[in-house]
């Protein structure tokens, strides 16, 4: 069912996930999962001849070494939807749609899978709503990947724990099974949108998190933070997709602390930045890297906008970054209404 696997995305998220799937296949090379390879989609030729001629990405997770006997590389994204099966898209949100635009091949019997942590912009959907709608991908070939992984700690082998969510089980199990390894444990959900939209909010949090960090709010403050972020999670889940759900567990709260405590997080860095009184300019080119969350403050805005639901951590992080608040004061405000 998950046949041959296509990377789409040339990032240390793109990367890992590579890495992921490459260690999964390992044992896996019967003809019914498409052998022991992939094909990865990067935009950018120059960039796939570094990478064969250095062994590994020559951007990100340098450290990891690819046995380039098992990578079909392309930089034709048609090339890459004609051989695979599975696709599983990895690009940053903003530039997802440009991506497709180039596209010519039907993706309607594809197995569609976002490891996409973000909205995609002008369009106020999460990836999945949005390949639903846009591409009519059925849901029983949809699936999206969640959990509190970093990149950086996928590199280094540490232990993760991943939730593939799909309301078609078959498609969430066979997938979860083909990317477990000796460090990387599985689980199913059908909470796709839930799945999707905390991760969109805890990238929100994080630069909250980090603006506080930068204003010199100590570990005490930090904890309260955090444990108000999860209810104003929890309060959006419910009334933007009102299943049953646990926001305990780790795809919902587990990725929020990992994001916003962790060094690893650029979210959590571009906050510090701006709490530093960065301007929003100079933290994202000294960054280098994109902060999903910069661009998911304001399509969250947008989006509560119609469900009017209680967020003062989003409105926060608004205001400081699109209207140009003092920090110092808006997080101020925070402390106030918190207990």
């Amino acid at each position: 069912m998950i046949g041959r696997i296509a990377i789409l995305g040339s990032g240390s998220w793109a990367t890992a996930i590579a890495k992921i799937v490459l260690e999964g296949l390992k044992n896996r090379t019967d003809a019914s999962n498409g052998g022991d390879g992939i094909i990865w989609y990067m935009r950018r030729s120059d960039t796939i001849e570094e990478f064969r001629r250095l062994g590994h990405n020559p951007s990100y997770l340098t450290s990891v070494q690819f046995d380039l006997n098992r990578i079909t590389f392309t930089s034709d994204i048609n090339e890459a939807a004609k051989q695979a099966d599975t696709m599983i898209f990895v690009t940053p949100s903003p530039y997802l749609k440009n991506h497709l635009k180039k596209l010519r091949v039907r993706l309607t019997d594809k197995n569609i899978i976002t490891a996409i942590k973000g909205i995609i912009p002008d369009e106020d959907l999460v990836p999945s709503e949005y390949f639903r709608q846009v591409y009519n991908i059925p849901d029983e070939h949809l699936a999206v990947i969640g959990g509190p992984s970093h990149a950086e700690e996928v590199a280094l082998g540490r232990l993760t724990y991943l939730t593939i969510g799909s309301v078609a089980p078959t498609l969430a199990e066979e997938f979860a099974k083909s990317i477990e390894s000796y460090y990387v444990k599985t689980k199913t959900s059908p909470d796709v949108i839930g799945i999707e939209y905390a991760s969109v909010l805890k990238n929100v949090y994080a630069i909250a998190a980090g603006i506080c960090n930068g204003l010199k709010y100590g570990d005490n403050f930090q904890a309260v933070l955090m444990s108000n972020a999860v209810q104003e999670m929890e309060r959006f889940l419910k009334a933007v997709y009102p299943i049953e759900r646990n926001v305990n567990d780790s795809v919902y709260l587990g990725d929020l602390l990992v994001t916003g405590y962790s060094n690893y997080s650029r979210n959590r860095v571009f906050g510090t930045m701006d709490g530093k009184v960065y301007s929003v300019k100079s933290a994202q080119i000294e960054m280098e890297m994109i902060a999903e969350g910069y661009y998911g403050t304001q399509t969250m805005r947008q989006t509560n906008h119609f469900f009017k639901v209680n967020m003062p951590i989003l409105d926060a992080v608004y205001r400081i970054l699109y209207e140009r608040i003092s920090p110092a004061s808006e997080i101020k405000r925070l402390t106030e209404i918190f207990r």
